[in-house]
C-alpha cells in the first residue's frame, strides 16, 4: 500500500500542538483544554460516572476522551493522505509506427497464378491471407488501407482497430476501384494521409502492374515520397509470362524499374513476389525490418481505498455518539 500524499500525515502532531499550546482554563474539574466538546464528555461523565471522566487519564496525563477524539482525527488523516493499493507493474510500449497499406485491386489481381494448401487462388486472395496475417503481428502499430485501381480510396484511416482493418481487407474485391493502374495516385493519398503524424511512418505499396492512369505520373509521386522521407517498401507481385519461363527468362512485370526507384529513393526496400510463400517471406522480413519501436514503460493499476479509514471515523463517531446518549 502506498500513499498519494504522505504528507497528510504530519497533521496527526496537531492535536498535540493543541493540547500543548493552548491555555488552559479553570473548571469544575481543574484545569482543562478549552475544547467545547470535551466540555460536554465532561458533564455527561460526571452524571454517568463512565469511562468519559476527565479524571479518566493515561499514565501521562492524557484524558481517554483526547484519546479517542484524537483516533477519530487520525482516521481522518489517513484518508486525507489517500491511501492506495497499487497492483502488478504493467508495460507499456509507446512510440508505435504508423504504416500504410497499399494494395492494388485492379482487375488483374484476378490472375490465378498463386497457390495455397495446393489449390490454385488468385493474386488478390494470397494478398488478403498475407496482409491479414502482417495486420494481426503489428500489435501495436497503427494502420491505414488504402486501395486502389483507376482511382485510389482511403479505406480505413490510421488505427488500432486490427479487427475491423482485416474485415475491410477480406472483402475488398478486385475491380472496385476500377480496371487500370494509378500507382502515383495511390502513394500521393498515402503521402497525404501520413504527413502530420508524428514518429516512424511506413508505406507498404503492393502491386502487379504499372503506373496506367491517374493525375499523378509515378516519377512526381517519387518526388513527393522522396521530399516527404517517408519509408516505402514496394512489392511488385505476379508470375513471368509462361513464353519466358519457356526460355529460361526472368523477365520482369508491371512497372519494376519505377518500383525499384520508389524504394531507393525513399530508403526503403523492393521486393518481387511470385507465389503465396514468397510473398509471405516479403511481409515477414518487412516485419522484422520495421519493429515495433519505443521505450519500455510501466504503469500500475491503483485502487483507492480512502473510504475505509474515512468510514472508521465515521463508526468510531457514531459509537461515540450514542455512549454519550447511553449516559444522558
Amino acid at each position: 500500500m502506498v500513499f498519494a500524499y504522505p504528507y497528510a500525515f504530519l497533521l496527526l502532531l496537531l492535536p498535540f500542538l493543541v493540547y500543548k499550546l493552548l491555555p488552559r482554563v479553570k473548571g469544575m474539574q481543574g484545569d482543562a483544554l478549552k475544547v467545547p466538546f470535551l466540555d460536554d464528555l465532561e458533564r455527561i461523565s460526571i452524571a454517568s460516572g463512565g469511562i468519559w471522566a476527565p479524571k479518566a487519564t493515561t499514565g501521562n496525563g492524557i484524558s481517554k476522551p483526547f484519546l479517542w477524539m484524537y483516533l477519530i482525527w487520525a482516521l481522518l488523516c489517513v484518508a486525507a493522505a489517500r491511501p492506495q493499493i497499487v497492483g502488478e507493474p504493467l508495460r507499456l510500449q509507446n512510440n508505435s509506427r504508423d504504416i500504410m497499406l497499399v494494395l492494388d485491386i485492379s482487375t488483374s489481381m484476378l490472375e490465378p497464378d498463386f497457390s495455397f494448401a495446393n489449390r490454385r487462388i488468385t493474386r488478390l486472395d494470397a494478398v488478403k491471407k498475407v496482409v491479414s496475417d502482417f495486420t494481426t503481428k503489428r500489435a501495436n502499430d497503427r494502420l491505414g488501407l488504402i486501395l486502389f485501381g483507376t482511382r485510389a480510396y482511403l479505406q480505413a484511416p490510421l488505427t488500432y482497430d486490427k479487427a475491423s482493418l482485416n474485415d475491410i481487407l477480406w472483402s475488398m474485391q478486385a475491380g472496385m476501384a476500377g480496371d487500370s493502374t494509378s500507382i502515383g495516385d495511390a502513394l500521393a493519398l498515402a503521402l497525404k494521409n501520413l504527413k502530420d503524424k508524428s514518429g516512424d511512418k511506413v508505406i507498404i505499396l503492393l502491386t502487379d502492374g504499372e503506373n496506367n492512369d491517374g493525375s499523378l505520373s509515378l516519377a512526381q509521386a517519387i518526388k513527393l515520397a522522396k521530399d516527404e522521407g517517408i519509408k516505402t517498401y514496394t512489392i511488385g507481385v505476379g508470375s513471368p509470362n509462361i513464353f519466358f519461363q519457356m526460355l529460361a527468362l526472368s523477365p520482369q512485370t508491371g512497372d519494376d524499374k519505377g518500383l525499384k526507384e520508389l524504394a531507393r529513393q525513399t530508403k526503403g526496400q523492393y521486393f518481387r513476389a511470385e507465389s503465396t510463400s514468397d510473398l509471405q517471406k516479403v511481409y515477414d522480413l518487412i516485419d522484422k525490418l520495421e519493429p515495433t519501436q519505443g521505450n519500455e514503460n510501466y504503469i500500475r493499476e491503483t485502487k483507492d481505498v480512502f473510504y475505509l479509514p474515512l468510514l472508521g471515523a465515521v463508526l468510531v463517531g457514531l459509537g461515540l455518539v450514542f455512549v454519550m446518549k447511553r449516559t444522558l
